[in-house]
């Protein structure tokens, strides 16, 4: 018998790995993962389905020979503009082509008279499924960036900012010497910074009370209306007395950063420094959007404290005024009194930036909030990047802040995408009913736009200020097809996604990504439940509950998840009614109610011990990074080190710990080595240090060296901890196992936890009897 089980475990696992195997093939070549990759012909069986109909769509994923062509693309004459693809029928006699999508034939522009079945151009070629175009037009001009850099810190952290400024000041003057950078800097009062102004330091002092309209800002610095059409055009003097090229800019940076001290107005000690980021990042959004609108451009700011002054102010001066928890939130004490308005000025601001395609990136170290949480539009409207650490000497900021301005697959160009825009089409049969992640509607209402809402929708096309390989938006659909008028047998469903953007070289760009799937009718429930990706389907899960945070109880959300759990499992699983024992899953489902449980204890929705800051920067990263990534965030990964032979994966559970073994836990935010107690006791006693122990040393250093590699891969760099059982930082270790013996178990073993909550087993016990009743 248990060899028996063994052999079934294998053979679930073989299918499970074959199953994921064509899953990312197609995200290998496509950039999508869909939660079901067949899908129900009927309105009615998908709302059955439970799992949402969705995909995980990265627009720029790196994609081996991706053909880019050098000329525009042949669009579709009828009522969608869907773009010339292998789906296409085509009548190569009268050099026609058949849209899959609205049915319209259209006619080959003439430079296409040559093609036949053996001599097809690369956007017909099948393997070509996505495929991207260099715009034939005049280039956008180089990137442009604004550094906003708050000066109400310690000396010891404002000097280690600028060294990191000036070592990246560095690295842009051989990656990226004709890109623009202009400079502002804020206390009390904000500063901006004449860069062109060669005789000496000169900046124009606003200040930190009062918001300026962009058009008086204009007229008090220069730069009238008259220039502001021409400040696109290189040369432009209005515009590069404050925005001038990396190779002469640097200079005149440099000699800012040296002399830039602490903000001078005197702090009492019961007091926090007046701080005007409200207007210092309102202050720099106008200049970029007078001067270059729709040009690819990022404001960068740094800051080390909260909003205290001026629009945005996020918190009273006094220091015996508190900063906003989560309970304060909840219950709506006094100590929010100034959210909402701050909500409001950032708010418009982000979507000042959105319309003139502008990002904003916030860098925020320092040991108490800073107001992530009012500034979230900010990065989830622009698609900008929020790093946030303890402090500006750490390797969090200083690499991640490098790792921004890293070079591309050529090695030639800044890795960075700008000003994107994201456009999906589909067939009649079904519709888009949103997206969610850092991105902004552009209010497109086409045809094939659904009733239903789900994150950002009432639309099919969604800006994106900011694209780099990693990013990947959430998109949600629905089948319109009613079940007495049902789909033909062996026809498809076909979607595309255009994805128009300005490459790092000023370049133009268009990358259009085509699909086809069959549909299935009700008899075909086995094929429907092969393909369903779980983990695709845990990520658009996890991104739906976290957009809910805003606007529902996380009470409710969990009682949401679960209520889905149960109606999955009770579709697809095989067992008797009101038979626990006999409940089995198949190995496309069998995973995933272990990523609902990890993500029910997830910093994503249970913000005990987190600040309301620290719980936003987690929900913005889950809302921009992919599936691999999102799911490390959801259900992290554990190696085990021992001399027993080479790393292994281990549950995820306290009963992985043992005293002779090194784990290495990877939370995607920390990355934590955690050494058990006889290894403990042995580094510390030396025996790594003696040539007899040399197997001792290596490992020890095993986990390390492949801790470093994911520092060295990973955006934002991880926290990396290394800490010993017993010891007090292993706290972060046991907090994500699973407490599977804790202090009520009766016979515990070498290690348990001192905790409440219910294990993965009870949890699943509870979801078997509940899924088999009647």
């Amino acid at each position: 018998l248990r060899e028996t089980c063994r052999q079934c475990r294998r053979l679930l696992e073989r299918n499970f790995c074959e199953l994921m195997a064509d899953f990312n093939e197609v995200e290998a070549s496509d950039g999508v993962r869909f939660s079901w990759n067949v899908w129900p012909s009927s309105r009615l069986e998908a709302t059955r389905m439970v799992v949402p109909l969705g995909c995980l769509y990265t627009p720029l994923k790196a994609i081996e020979n991706l053909p880019l062509l050098p000329y525009d693309p042949v669009v579709c004459r009828g009522t969608c503009p869907s773009i010339l693809n292998p789906y296409c029928r085509i009548d190569y006699r009268a050099k026609i082509w058949v849209c899959p999508f609205c049915f319209q034939r259209n006619h080959f522009p003439a430079h296409y008279n040559d093609i036949n079945e053996n001599n097809l151009p690369a956007e017909l070629i099948p393997n070509y499924t996505t495929i991207e175009y260099a715009l034939p037009r005049a280039p956008a001009g180089p990137p442009v960036f604004m550094w906003v850099i708050d000066t109400c810190m310690d000396e010891s952290e404002l000097q280690e900012l600028k060294d990191s400024l000036e070592q990246v000041l560095q690295l842009l003057s051989s990656t990226a010497p004709n890109s623009l950078l202009g400079l502002i800097t804020f206390g009390t009062v904000v500063q901006v910074h004449e860069l062109g102004f060669e005789h000496c330091a000169k900046s124009y002092s606003f200040k930190g009370t009062k918001e300026l309209p962009a058009q008086q800002l204009a007229e008090l610095l220069g730069l009238s209306s008259g220039t502001q059409r021409g400040a696109q055009r290189e040369g432009n003097a209005a515009a590069h007395r404050f925005l001038l090229p990396i190779s002469e800019a640097e200079f005149a940076v440099s000699n800012v950063l040296a002399e830039l001290k602490k903000d001078p107005w005197p702090v009492p000690n019961d007091a926090r420094p007046q701080r005007c980021t409200g207007v210092a990042v309102s202050t720099a959004v106008a200049l970029l959007e007078m001067s270059y609108p729709n040009t690819g451009a990022r404001v960068m700011l740094f800051t080390g404290g909260p909003c205290t002054v001026g629009p945005g102010q996020m918190v009273g001066v006094q220091l015996s005024e508190p900063i906003r928890a989560h309970h304060d939130i909840e219950k709506e004490t006094s100590n929010i009194k100034y959210m909402k308005k701050a909500i409001k000025h950032f708010q418009g601001v982000a979507k000042r930036a959105t319309s003139a395609g502008h990002v904003v990136d916030i860098f925020a170290c320092a040991l108490d909030q800073v107001g992530l949480a009012e500034m979230r539009s900010l990065i989830e409207k622009t698609g900008g990047y929020a790093v946030m650490s303890e402090s500006f000497s750490g390797n969090i900021f200083k690499q991640s802040f490098k790792a921004v301005f890293g070079r591309d697959a050529s090695n030639q160009y800044l890795r960075m995408a700008f000003n994107g825009n994201v456009e999906v089409l589909t067939s009649n049969e079904f519709k888009v009913c949103g997206a969610i992640g850092n991105c902004n509607s552009l209010g497109k209402k086409a045809p094939n736009v659904a009733d239903t809402e789900i994150g950002v929708g009432n639309t099919n096309a969604w800006s994106m200020g900011a694209l780099d390989e990693d990013t990947t938006l959430a998109m949600y659909f629905e089948v319109t097809t009613q079940a007495n008028a049902p789909v033909q047998q062996g026809s498809q469903r076909f979607l595309q996604f255009q994805t128009a953007y300005q490459h790092s070289s000023g370049q133009y760009r268009l990358r259009v990504t085509t699909l086809a799937h069959t549909w299935a009718d009700t008899s075909q429930l086995a094929d429907i439940a092969r393909g369903f990706d779980q983990e695709a389907a845990a990520v658009l899960m996890a991104r739906i509950a976290s957009h809910k945070t805003q606007t529902e109880e996380a009470f409710d959300i969990l009682r949401w998840i679960d209520r889905m759990l149960i109606r999955l499992v009770s579709k697809f699983a095989d067992y008797r009614k009101e038979d626990p024992s006999s409940f089995r899953l198949s190995s496309s489902f069998s995973i995933y109610p272990q990523f609902m449980f990890h993500m029910r204890r997830s910093q994503f929705l249970q913000v005990f011990g987190n600040s309301p800051d620290e719980t936003t920067y987690h929900r913005l990263v889950l809302a921009r990074e992919n599936t691999t990534n999102s799911l490390i965030m959801i259900q992290p990964t554990l190696l085990s080190y021992s001399f027993e032979g080479p790393p292994v994966p281990v549950l995820l559970d306290v009963t992985s710990i043992a005293p002779d073994r090194i784990l290495l836990l990877d939370t995607f935010f920390q990355v934590i080595v955690f050494h058990g107690e006889t290894i403990s006791a042995w580094r510390k006693q030396g025996y790594h240090e003696s040539p007899e122990h040399q197997n001792f040393k290596e490992l020890l250093s095993a986990p390390k060296m492949d801790a470093l590699m994911l520092l060295q891969e990973r955006f934002p760099v991880p926290m990396y901890i290394e800490c010993d059982q017993y010891g007090s930082q292993a706290r972060f270790l046991l907090a994500k196992l699973n407490p599977s013996v804790t202090h009520t178990t009766p016979g515990q073993g070498s290690d348990f936890l001192f905790t409440d909550d219910v294990s993965l087993q009870v949890f699943m016990e509870h979801l078997k009897r509940l899924a088999v009743q009647s």
